[in-house]
């Protein structure tokens, strides 16, 4: 009886026993539709994280400063940092030096400042601000996108003029969505016990965060009014230095490379500082220990629920026992008929094998369907990776012949004379 045949009789079995034949795969197709469903799920998730933080700019590099110790435990992983002293901030003449030394490797370098939130008001009709403070630099490494006007420029920075970058939702509830109209308008803004009057010289089209989610109508929303660094400055009354910069590396450098270089340069200024010292973390790094953590967590939860594959394989072997006493009388009678002792060890390897086999492609298009389901709702549909679906087919043959083997030999050893007086 040669391998074809002896697949054949596994089919007539599952056949003749679907409902035993059912429950015996039960564990093999729970565990392989949850290993299946979680790979996919991750995956999507996966892909959206990254996805957003590469539209964030994969070559942004953010340099910041870093305590170089600290009195408060675990300060550096909650984000707690104590407030630097002016001379410890990045100045306008490290930055200078930095964008000249390495003109080859920096697109553009961008400086922020907060100068508060506010209401801009004309009237009866308003528009919710968060006052930013910018250079030119912002704009390109945001990579914004101007509807109207002009960004602002070093001379607008270098003057103190009072002018602004705003929203296209601050020109539709003020305005009327006329474009034309707001540029060159002024508009008054109300921001703490300051009253301002800026000129709007261009207006930017506003994106969401992928990490906001807001609810209320856009009469209320708050989008952010873009003003001269230094007019943000006067404002706020902080120093010239800064303790965050952002730097776009160009599109044929390698931004983590950057990132080091940057980090060794800045920190040449900090060798005689006590307390602080220069970080410098490019998005390209985040991306990739995003994937490392995300895969790593996939895997992980995948091998715990792996675990039910187990309980599957011991019920399968159970299952194939109970065959063997059953059949009995047949396997007698085969060996009485002259099938070796490896012809019956190859029938039922390959039925505890079809067994699991069947159970684990049934599994797939269970998890295949609920990984595509719960990635769906996660706004990222995916289909499991053709990877993981042959894993899982190598994985169900390899459970079925380890478990079955045993039942097996016992069966081969059979002596066919005993086995025809089994009654």
């Amino acid at each position: 009886m040669g391998f074809l045949e002896s697949m054949r009789l596994s089919f007539e079995g599952l056949r003749s026993n679907k409902m035993r034949s059912l429950l015996t795969m039960l564990g093999i197709i729970i565990g392989i539709a949850a290993v299946i469903g979680i790979l996919t799920v991750g995956d999507g998730l996966s892909s959206s994280i990254t996805g957003t933080m590469s539209g964030m700019g994969a070559s942004t590099i953010s340099i910041s400063l870093r305590e170089k110790e600290s009195d408060i435990p675990m300060a550096g992983m909650m984000g707690v940092m104590s407030t630097p002293d002016d001379g410890d901030l990045i100045s306008e003449e490290m930055i200078l030096e930095m964008q000249k030394r390495y003109a080859d490797d920096i697109s553009a370098i961008s400086l922020s400042e907060s100068a508060g939130s506010g209401r801009a008001k004309d009237g009866r009709l308003y528009a919710n601000v968060s006052i930013t403070g910018v250079n030119n630099g912002y704009f390109t490494a945001e990579d914004m996108d101007l509807l109207a006007g002009r960004f602002l420029e070093d001379r607008d920075d270098e003057g103190g003029r009072m002018v602004c970058v705003a929203s296209d939702k601050l020109v539709g509830n003020m305005f009327g969505g006329d474009l034309q109209a707001a540029l060159g308008s002024e508009i008054s803004v109300e921001a703490g016990a300051d009253r301002l009057r800026l000129r709007i010289v261009g207006v930017y089209k506003y994106e969401a965060s992928a990490f906001f989610i807001y609810t209320g109508s856009d009469r209320d929303l708050s989008t952010a009014l873009y003003i001269p660094l230094s007019v943000a400055k006067r404002l706020s009354g902080s120093g010239d230095g800064f303790s965050n910069i952002t730097v776009l590396a160009r599109a044929d450098a390698d931004s983590a490379s950057v990132a080091a270089r940057l980090e060794d340069f800045l920190g040449r200024y900090y060798r005689r500082n006590d307390d602080y010292t220069i970080s410098a973390t490019s998005m390209e790094s985040i991306i990739a220990s995003v994937n490392d953590m995300m895969g790593t967590l996939s895997i992980a939860i995948a091998v715990i629920a792996a675990i039910s594959l187990l309980v599957g394989g011991i019920g399968v072997m159970n299952i194939m026992l109970v065959s063997v006493t059953e059949r009995t009388r047949e396997i007698g009678t085969r060996k009485a008929l002259g099938a070796t002792n490896a012809n019956i060890q190859m029938q039922f390897v390959v039925e505890s094998a079809m067994i699991c086999l069947v159970g684990g492609m049934i599994g797939i298009i269970l998890g295949a369907a609920f990984g595509y389901l719960g990635s769906t709702l996660l706004g990222v549909p995916t289909l499991p990776d053709l990877g993981s679906v042959a894993l899982a087919v190598g994985f169900s043959l390899a459970v079925g012949i380890f478990f079955g083997y045993y039942p097996a030999s016992k069966a081969a050893k059979m002596d066919p004379i005993e086995a025809l007086r089994y009654e």
